[in-house]
C-alpha cells in the first residue's frame, strides 16, 4: 500500500556474495545441476535439475538450493509487535487489518483505556492506527490483539506503509543495528513491526529521508548490493 496518514494530530503522519545479482526464477525453470545439491523450499529434483516450484530468488546456503518469494504473507504469531488499522467498530471490541490473511481483534479488556460497554468508538474508530501485540492465534486462525503494554497505542501522528516480509530483515539489521542507524540520520521515530508496517515520525526533511530509503528497500531490498547502496544513503546523509 501507499503512504497513509494518521487522521489525528497535529502532525502530517506525513546467501549471495556482495556485488553479485540475485536470480528470479519462476515455476519450472531449471535452476541448477541436483549433483551434490539438495532441494530446500520452493524447488525439486527432477532428473538431473533443480527444478523451481514458485516465483522468486534462488538462495544457495549450505548445499540447499531453495525460492525466498518476491512477497510472503504475514503469519501471526504469539508476541508479535503489529501495526493494524481498525476495520470495524463493535460494542465491545475493535476489528483490525494486521496485514495478514484474517483481521486482528482487540477485546475492549485488553485495550490501555477503561472502556464503557458501548463506548468502544470513542477511544478508536474505523480508520484508526494501533500498535499492538499478537496476544495470541487459536486453531481457527482468529488473532487476539492487546494493547495493554509498553508502548502500546494509538498511533495519533507520523506516517505508515508497507513493505515486502521478506525485507523487513533488510531495513532493521542485524541487532537493529541498521534501523538505529536509520533513526539518529533521520531525527525520526521509527517503528518496524513484524507484519510488514513501518511508522515513521518526525520532521518532513526527515520524513523525506525515510522515504527514499523505503524506496530502496522495495526496489533493491533483494539485491547482494543492497547494504552498500543504503550505506552510501546514509553517509550521504550524515555528510550532507
Amino acid at each position: 500500500m501507499g503512504w497513509l496518514v494518521a487522521r489525528h494530530g497535529d502532525k502530517e503522519m506525513s546467501g549471495a556474495k556482495e556485488g553479485a545479482e540475485l536470480r528470479l526464477v519462476t515455476p519450472g525453470e531449471a535452476i541448477g545441476a541436483s549433483s551434490g545439491a539438495r532441494a530446500g523450499t520452493g524447488t525439486l529434483i527432477m532428473g538431473d535439475n533443480i527444478i523451481a516450484t514458485k516465483v522468486g530468488w534462488v538462495n544457495q546456503n549450505n548445499g540447499v538450493t531453495s525460492i525466498d518469494p518476491i512477497h510472503s504473507a504475514y503469519m501471526p504469531r504469539s508476541g508479535d509487535l503489529v501495526i493494524g488499522i481498525v476495520e470495524s467498530v463493535r460494542n465491545n471490541l475493535w476489528f483490525a487489518d494486521v496485514n495478514g490473511p484474517f483481521n486482528g481483534l482487540l477485546p475492549m479488556s485488553l485495550a490501555p483505556w477503561k472502556v464503557e460497554f458501548g463506548a468502544a468508538r470513542q477511544h478508536m474508530d474505523i480508520g484508526d492506527i494501533m500498535l499492538a501485540r499478537v496476544q495470541e492465534v487459536d486453531e481457527a486462525h482468529n488473532i487476539v490483539l492487546t494493547m495493554k503494554g509498553v508502548g502500546l497505542r494509538r498511533l495519533k501522528e507520523g506516517i505508515m506503509t508497507d513493505v515486502s516480509m521478506n525485507h523487513i530483515s533488510r531495513l532493521r539489521g542485524e541487532d537493529d543495528t541498521t534501523l538505529r542507524q536509520l533513526k539518529e540520520v533521520s531525527d525520526c521515530r521509527i517503528i518496524v513491526a513484524e507484519n510488514g508496517r513501518v511508522w515513521i515520525d518526525g520532521d518532513s526533511d526527515g520524513i523525506s529521508f525515510m522515504r527514499t530509503v523505503l524506496e530502496l528497500v522495495r526496489n533493491d531490498g533483494h539485491k547482494a548490493t543492497f547494504n552498500k547502496s543504503l550505506e552510501d544513503l546514509i553517509n550521504q546523509r550524515r555528510n550532507a
